[in-house]
């Protein structure tokens, strides 16, 4: 189901994150009142507008990157010229190819135009459009929260030794008063801004080396298989062909003319589908690798299935990805593997063999399953 811009707002992450900015906000404006008040020199009105610039930027980029969205690959798209398609994947969802760099989001339910990954804080994905509004939320909300967690945490040295101050200070030192519950809210909101700066500080860490190399998330993970399966099969290393030079690697996320999302600059050498076509012989060679299953249990697609298969309720994937519910008799290919689950597509069509069509995808547990080699096995209990 795809949201309107404004309907991406009522979601847990969004909310979560408003809620977030609101706490830490109000701690500095209140603890700033007592320690540093504003209007007791210039440099107390420089140092609360600098935190309230971070707050009112952070603010505004987090709205912006959920807002504007990451951009959509028209439904039905096709490239210009018709032999063109043979090098890109369809989308039968969307009922169209998938422009070079653009994935298909199950939780947006469209293609994204240089798809980087879904965000559940902004609801939505981080792709062509709103990357660069994204990453500077990041910044900003980092550069806030640093500051807050050393600001509040000298506040609350001052409110705990409080009356050593009054008793042996020296009469400078600044008085800050707190309740029980404007202490424990101060607490809370120096323990969420450290968090902030480690988690989301990490992210911006991922986000700013990806935009030096023009490089998404899921390219990065594209590019690990495709250094992997080109030494193993001894052909040359593949050249990533859209970095073309830092400079312009950040103009082309963070200037206002970004370009289409669909057609990119390349480097030297390279063509518009070289990328795609990687794709191409990667999810060929998985196709090879791929086992073929058949059920012999049935599964619900519960995410804790307990009383059924309960080794496999004690270690699932860690990964928001569904779960394939099953039938008795039902014919899978599996391409991940994991000790007690298997991730993979039901096939359908006669004999579920190599040539079924593409079905579902979801994971699965292992034990429900049995090899194909072993029909003779393969009976449902």
């Amino acid at each position: 189901m795809v949201l309107s811009p404004f309907r991406r707002l009522l979601h847990w992450g969004p909310i979560s994150v408003l809620g977030i900015i609101k706490l830490i906000t109000w701690a500095m404006v209140h603890m700033l009142g007592m320690w540093w008040p504003p209007q007791t020199s210039f440099y107390a009105s420089l140092h609360a507008a600098m935190f309230l610039s971070f707050a009112a930027g952070t603010l505004y980029y987090f709205l912006q990157s959920l807002l504007e969205g990451p951009g959509f690959v028209p439904l039905g798209w096709q490239p210009d010229k018709e032999e063109d398609a043979q090098y890109l994947q369809f989308c039968t969802i969307c009922k169209g190819y998938k422009a070079p760099r653009s994935h298909h989001c199950r939780k947006c339910g469209l293609c994204v135009l240089k798809m980087d990954h879904h965000c559940p804080w902004i609801n939505c994905c981080v792709g062509h459009a709103n990357h660069g509004y994204f990453t500077t939320f990041l910044m900003f909300a980092v550069l806030g929260c640093f500051h807050a967690s050393v600001v509040l945490s000298i506040c609350m040295y001052h409110a705990i030794n409080r009356i050593w101050y009054i008793h042996h200070g020296s009469g400078d030192e600044p008085m800050i008063y707190v309740t029980l519950t404007t202490l424990l809210l101060t607490l809370l909101s120096i323990g969420m801004a450290v968090g902030v700066v480690l988690a989301v500080g990490t992210l911006l860490y991922l986000q700013i080396r990806g935009i030096l190399r023009n490089q998404t998330t899921i390219e990065d993970w594209i590019m690990e298989k495709a250094a992997g399966r080109r030494e193993e099969q001894g052909l040359p290393p593949f050249v990533f062909p859209y970095d073309v030079g830092w400079k312009r690697n950040i103009a082309s996320v963070l200037s206002r003319s970004r370009g289409d999302g669909i057609r990119w600059p390349l480097k030297d050498g390279c063509g518009q589908y070289d990328l795609t076509r990687e794709q191409q012989a990667q999810k060929a060679d998985k196709r090879v690798r791929a086992r073929l299953y058949v059920c012999r249990a049935a599964y619900s697609g519960r995410w804790c299935p307990l009383a059924q298969h309960p080794r496999a309720a004690l270690a699932p994937p860690c990964t928001d990805e569904p779960r394939l519910p099953l039938a008795p008799g039902d014919a899978l290919r599996a391409t991940r593997h994991r000790r007690h689950w298997l991730f993979g597509e039901r096939l359908a069509g006669a004999g579920g063999g190599e040539g079924g069509a593409r079905g579902p995808r979801g994971w699965f547990p292992r034990n429900c399953v049995l090899p194909e080699r072993d029909p003779a096995k393969a009976k449902p209990n």
